[in-house]
């Protein structure tokens, strides 16, 4: 069957009408090590809306990375639902899962993953090749992806060529040239300097207000505070889920 034929018959308009692009419901994430079972995620259930700004916080080994994996349709939970942009995506194969993904959610990472011999334009393209875009398309979507993130003058610039900041907003651009309904970044600040990372948090308060739903997972407070919504993991589950704006 179709992947696209599939996630259409699990779809849900009620959740579209109501402005949820993630829901999730009894989400657990059971990792079997030899003779023990390890338990990430234990029954998460949470909302995030359309256009809201979240930041999810945790001690390492609380499953906010594993959480993450989730919801960026990397990983399928053991059990539980999980209804990405309407389409319910917990019992997708690999193959469903990698194409909700490169529709609806744009990554950005800490490491940057840019391609280093590929100019930024290039880099930004990566996603609108993988889908199958023309190639004039491309370039165009490209090129003003870049200008949103201010780098239409470094365009033809490799990633050595460019500052760390210059790069994170190449993976920024990369991340939004598919225009999808979700920004997820894993730690977007960790590899900059402070005064960078304030450029960036800066660019990602633009985004948002420009309309984009932002995902930022981070364990650093000031990061965090940027958010307007702060949703914390302890022990595989919610621990609080609170208004910062």
């Amino acid at each position: 069957m179709p992947v696209e034929t599939l996630a259409n018959e699990t779809f849900r308009q009620d959740l579209v009408d109501s402005g949820r692009v993630i829901v999730t419901e009894g989400l657990w994430k059971t990792y079997v090590m030899g003779s023990e079972q390890v338990h990430a995620l234990r029954g998460v259930d949470i909302e995030i809306r359309k256009n809201e700004y979240v930041a999810i916080m945790g001690p390492s080994g609380s499953g906010k990375s594993t959480l993450m994996n989730l919801i960026g349709c990397l990983d399928t939970p053991t059990k539980g639902n999980y209804w990405l942009a309407g389409r319910q995506v917990s019992a997708l194969d690999d193959d469903e899962l990698a194409y909700i993904r490169n529709k609806e959610i744009g990554f950005v990472f800490q490491t940057f993953n840019l391609l280093p011999r590929a100019t930024a334009l290039h880099n930004v393209e990566l996603p609108l090749i993988y889908n199958g875009t023309r190639s004039e398309e491309r370039a165009e979507r490209a090129k003003a992806a870049l200008a949103m993130v201010d780098l239409a003058d470094r365009m033809m610039h490799k990633p050595n060529e460019l500052s760390g900041g210059q790069r994170q907003r190449v993976a920024i651009a990369r991340a939004l040239v598919n225009r999808p309904s979700i920004l997820l970044a894993d730690e977007p600040t960790g590899n900059l300097d402070s005064q960078t990372g304030e450029e960036i948090m800066a660019l990602f308060q633009r985004l948002h207000d420009q309309g984009n739903t932002i995902i930022v997972v981070t364990h650093e407070p000031d990061i965090a505070a940027r958010a307007h919504r702060s949703i914390y993991i302890k022990d595989g589950t919610v621990h609080s889920d609170k208004k910062t704006r």
